[in-house]
């Protein structure tokens, strides 16, 4: 026998113009049956679940988490780190994640790699795969990465990205460090190769999209500028018109102004909200400790003693606030932004990111104030405490 089918009724249903009334969102299992009329006979008759007049979105899909709820992927990399890691971002509607490990050794890389494929093999909800940012950067444009551990990447590390995993695999590398050889080889096999920490010219990072580059890790930031005459990093971005960018909307990383103006220049649906957070999100302590360095979060901002900037205390329900916010965008693209957006990005696309029938039921359920009162993974509620 099958699952029941429930009916979620009384809410704002977000389409593509804006929030809908008199909708239901019929669920079954772990999909969306059908989005229909509220009077349908099939809502009258399935069991019923109130959404008390708040708006229900696509849940959000963040692509890069490095922390969350007191924990660092890095410092444990582990199953049990992921499962309290998607648990804190679960409370801010963000139901599925790519766990981030930063610049690390070879054999935190591969036990991460390992942690992930054993989350997803358990059902660990919303793990949808990893981003291995570093090693393979550029110590010029290192943010808090630890230059001592940066390195060139070795036919194992090539191996163990490209074969076997369960999951998506995004990975993070400077262009100049890594040969365009090595970028085909990571993009034939599937691997989600973005360009970030480089100090990279324009000619470089234009030869690396073409040898299968498909974003940018957090624009803007720890990449070379745009310049009148040297277009650089953050110019190869906006003019390219297929890649993806990832953008922290969080008031310190980038301007909005800034935002504004990349947002302008991409093509429509390659601009995502990302939130680069650490332990800090959805925890009670503000600190945490990075490459031996302890980091506290102050007035949102997380930073090393000497004043930069390592990750973020956002959480993507405040990505959309501030996208709609400081930004000034509907509501409906800030939604896209950190749900279809990330999900064509990650090539999940047909999976899950948006409320149509045959996709997972992941939702974010929100009030007016735009804050998270319930999530949705795979048609199972969780409570936001």
């Amino acid at each position: 026998m099958g699952a029941p089918l429930l009916a979620l009724v009384n809410g704002r249903v977000l389409g593509d113009h804006g929030p809908r009334d008199g909708l239901a969102v019929l669920v079954q299992g772990e999909r969306i049956v059908a989005i229909t009329a509220a009077d349908d006979a099939r809502v009258t008759s399935a069991q019923q679940h109130d959404l008390h007049g708040r708006l229900l979105l696509p849940g959000f899909i963040d692509v890069q988490v490095n922390g969350g709820g007191g924990l660092l992927f890095n410092a444990s990399p582990t199953v049990e780190t992921l499962r309290g890691i998607a648990a804190a971002h679960r409370k801010f509607g963000t139901t599925g994640f790519l766990p981030t490990l930063i610049t690390d050794t070879a054999e935190v890389m591969y036990a991460a790699l390992a942690a992930v494929n054993a989350a997803i093999a358990e059902g660990v909800p919303g793990v949808l795969g990893i981003h291995v940012e570093g090693p393979f950067l550029a110590a010029a444009r290192k943010g808090i990465h630890d230059a001592h551990l940066f390195r060139q990447p070795t036919a194992d590390d090539l191996a163990a990205l490209s074969v076997g995993n369960r999951g998506v695999v995004m990975l993070t590398l400077a262009p100049e460090r890594v040969p365009l050889d090595a970028i085909r080889q990571l993009n034939d096999a599937g691997v989600i190769v973005v360009a970030g920490h480089t100090a990279a010219d324009y000619a470089t990072t234009r030869a690396a999209l073409d040898a299968g580059v498909r974003g940018f890790t957090h624009l803007y930031n720890a990449m070379t500028p745009l310049g009148s005459r040297e277009p650089g990093v953050v110019g190869a971005a906006l003019d390219d018109p297929h890649s993806w960018c990832g953008l922290i909307v969080d008031g310190h990383h980038v301007d909005p102004v800034a935002l504004r103006i990349a947002i302008a220049a991409k093509a429509r649906g390659k601009s995502v909200l990302v939130t680069d957070a650490m332990p800090p999100v959805g925890a009670d302590r503000p600190d945490y400790v990075l490459n031996g360095h302890t980091i506290v979060a102050r007035n949102g901002i997380c930073q090393s003693d000497d004043g930069v900037l390592a990750g973020s205390a956002l959480d993507m329900a405040s990505a959309v606030r501030n996208t709609v916010n400081l930004l000034g965008l509907p509501l409906a693209e800030a939604s896209r932004m950190a749900s279809s957006y990330p999900a064509a990005w990650i090539g999940l696309e047909r999976r899950q990111g948006q409320l149509v029938a045959g996709q997972r039921a992941d939702f974010a359920v929100l009030d007016d104030a735009l804050v998270v009162t319930q999530t949705w993974v795979g048609g199972v509620a969780h409570e936001v405490a």
